[in-house]
């Protein structure tokens, strides 16, 4: 008996014919597992995860719900996601890998900084929400082999979240496009803001047209979640998303043109709409790409380059420098940050910076070393979106959906584990017996 992905697999049926005879019993998948070995529970980690990282501060929702009670049904998320992970990987066994660790790292300069309270003992809270991720995605990491299984529950976790906006949509429209806000779209049953729905927007809408792209799931399916998702992003009015979706697909796409034709097809419909497009509705494009802003306020990114001014002309220490002033909620001045390597230098220090920096030349890195196929190209989807999206969003030095999509680009990334030659089948012929004669068949030796 072998195991192959921390199942026992034998080689030959009860009866003990010969690995390959009439005898040989194939493997078959556990009750409640998939195919290869990985458990169905896998994919419940991984919605878990999400739920943590949707956050508790956002708009108004139509019920108010109070602050400590999101907080509590997030972390109870991460402590029931870490638990049921160590439960289906008892045995530890994980997979290293260079994201893993440079994120482990990055847990130093986290602790370091947090243990002066500069920011509250909130910091030491939210030290040990981001050490329960990591160590979360080290218990999954067994079970990454580049296959898209976790793309489809990425896929349908951040769908499900959508339909919940667009039901508080249905229910109470005022709510969820309030004035205070500009009219864009917000979550009105969870507190969700208008870039959060626009990047698990832009997220779904990349990787189903990878998926269909490469035949992986049907024109009608794809439809259903590419149409309503596109019409979301839209009313969220967020122009990170959107960029970042069109530049990440085109960068995904550009590593399919050489070796799929569909590809190649999908990429020269795209640049011909969207040059008709930019001809056509020039006007009305200009004027959702503004949002009614000026263009003083437009070149400031909404007063977001004020509040980076005065973050790195602020006064500070050696140590603040290397390490920061300890996990927070990403403001500065009551003010929110809204760029993660700001946000990133002030709590986690410029060690910070380098670790975050590490982490995304190795992925993107190790993508553009891997052969072409459709794991990369999502791989690549998600790398550049991220990369994007750094630019105005924070998250990337906590837990949050951005590290959750990089966990996604590792996963697609990893190997495939060799299966050992003892669970395969043999299917070489036997040799010839030598045949023993009948007057030694029972001879005793002594």
């Amino acid at each position: 008996m072998v195991e192959v992905g921390g199942e026992p697999v034998r080689g030959a049926a009860a009866g003990g014919g010969p690995a390959g005879g009439p005898g040989t019993a194939l493997p078959r998948p556990a009750a409640g597992r998939r195919t290869g070995g990985t458990p169905k529970a896998v994919w419940v980690v991984w919605a878990l995860l999400g739920l943590n990282t949707l956050g508790s501060a956002g708009a108004k929702t139509i019920v108010r719900l109070p602050r400590s009670l999101i907080q509590m049904a997030t972390m109870g998320a991460l402590v029931s996601a870490f638990a049921l992970a160590l439960a289906l990987n008892l045995r530890l066994r994980i997979r290293a890998g260079a994201f893993l660790f440079l994120l482990s790292l990055l847990l130093v300069p986290s602790i370091i900084s947090s243990l002066h309270l500069e920011v509250g003992v909130g910091a030491l809270f939210r030290c040990a929400r981001l050490t329960i991720f990591i160590a979360t995605l080290w218990l999954l990491s067994r079970w990454w082999n580049g296959s898209l299984m976790l793309v489809r529950t990425h896929i349908r976790m951040y769908f499900g979240v959508l339909v919940s906006v667009a039901a508080g949509l249905v229910i109470s429209p005022g709510t969820a496009m309030p004035e205070y806000y500009g009219g864009r779209l917000v979550g009105a049953l969870w507190p969700l803001t208008p870039p959060q729905i626009g990047q698990y927007s832009a997220v779904i809408i990349g990787l189903t047209v990878l998926l269909l792209l490469d035949r992986r799931t049907t024109g009608t399916s794809a439809a259903v979640v590419i149409v309503p998702t596109l019409v979301l992003l839209a009313m969220t009015h967020t122009r990170t998303a959107t960029v970042g979706l069109l530049i990440g697909l085109a960068l995904a796409i550009g590593s399919l043109v050489l070796t799929s034709a569909a590809a190649r097809r999908f990429f020269a419909w795209a640049v011909v709409t969207s040059t008709v497009a930019a001809v056509a509705f020039s006007s009305a494009l200009q004027a959702w790409f503004m949002r009614g802003q000026s263009k003083e306020n437009f070149s400031n990114l909404t007063g977001r380059a004020k509040v980076w001014d005065a973050l790195l002309t602020a006064p500070r220490t050696l140590p603040e420098r290397v390490f920061g002033t300890g996990l927070g909620d990403k403001s500065f001045g009551g003010l929110p940050i809204d760029n993660s390597w700001l946000a990133v230098y002030n709590e986690q220090g410029q060690l910070g910076i380098v670790l975050v920096a590490a982490i995304l030349l190795s992925l993107g890195g190790i993508a553009l070393l891997r052969p072409p196929s459709l794991p990369r190209a999502c791989a690549i989807f998600l790398i550049s979106y991220v990369a994007i999206s750094s630019y105005t969003e924070a998250g990337l030095g906590d837990a949050s959906p951005y590290l959750l999509h990089l966990a996604l680009a590792a996963s697609l990334l990893a190997a495939p584990a060799p299966a050992p030659a003892a669970a395969i089948p043999s299917t070489a012929p036997a040799g010839p017996r030598r045949r023993i004669p009948r007057w030694d068949r029972n001879r005793e030796v002594t």
